[in-house]
């Protein structure tokens, strides 16, 4: 998902509560679900596509786990994180490994949310909230729009893994590549073939078909305005 302004505590539906349910306690609150229609990117982890320009160095450090004080996380959505180290320093984390489905964030040309978006936030609320500990491992390099790149580890365990086992993202390995980390990547990955078929559309899919609705909209003047 793409990056995000709007923040707060969310409520979590009895969805996504089950879904934290079975991250801690297994898949069997979960495998009483409707089934999806949608289908999974599940294919093998060597496919690592090249950026077509460089991606800036991450400055702070990386390819180690750092230490983070639950409550300085801010959530942003799905995939998106905040740590506020302090009040001039506030670091946008995309988790990477993932793609969450989309909140409505109309300065980015998404005018209506996508189904499971406020799960998929709802859960990563609940999940950081409950964790007593908590590690950022960053890639070595920023995105293209300055966030950090990396995995968070909540108690011990890979949040992109739980959230794909909550089948509430889709898995950006096969895409993307393992930015480095081979074995985190081939857990998301297992994780991603043992949630199988999802139930929304591909958020990339989603956030292309929204700006071109974004597009028309603003071309008729009905375009909302920003709350």
């Amino acid at each position: 998902m793409d990056d995000r302004s709007h923040r707060g505590t969310h409520f979590i539906s009895v969805t996504v509560a089950c879904a934290l349910v079975a991250a801690l306690a297994g898949p069997a609150c979960l495998r009483a679900q409707a089934p999806s229609t949608s289908t999974s990117s599940t294919a093998a982890a060597t496919l690592p596509a090249a950026a077509k320009t460089p991606l800036p160095p991450q400055p702070r450090t990386s390819r180690e786990r750092v230490s983070v004080d639950p409550s300085r996380i801010e959530i942003d959505d799905g995939d998106t994180a905040i740590v506020a180290w302090s009040a001039q320093d506030r670091e946008t984390v995309r988790i990477i490994g993932i793609d969450t489905p989309e909140t409505q964030h109309l300065p980015h040309n998404i005018p209506y949310p996508q189904a499971f978006g406020e799960e998929a936030r709802g859960f990563a609320s609940g999940a950081f909230a409950t964790a007593t500990t908590i590690e950022l491992l960053r890639a070595p390099t920023l995105d293209q729009y300055g966030r950090t790149l990396g995995y968070f580890f909540l108690n011990g365990k890979n949040y992109s893994v739980l959230v794909i086992a909550a089948r509430l993202a889709e898995e950006t390995v096969t895409q993307f590549g393992d930015n480095g980390f081979t074995r985190e990547a081939a857990a998301v990955l297992k994780a991603a073939r043992a949630a199988g078929p999802l139930p929304f559309e591909s958020p990339a899919s989603y956030r292309l078909r929204m700006r071109n609705v974004a597009d028309w909209m603003k071309a008729h003047g009905t375009y909302p305005t920003a709350q």
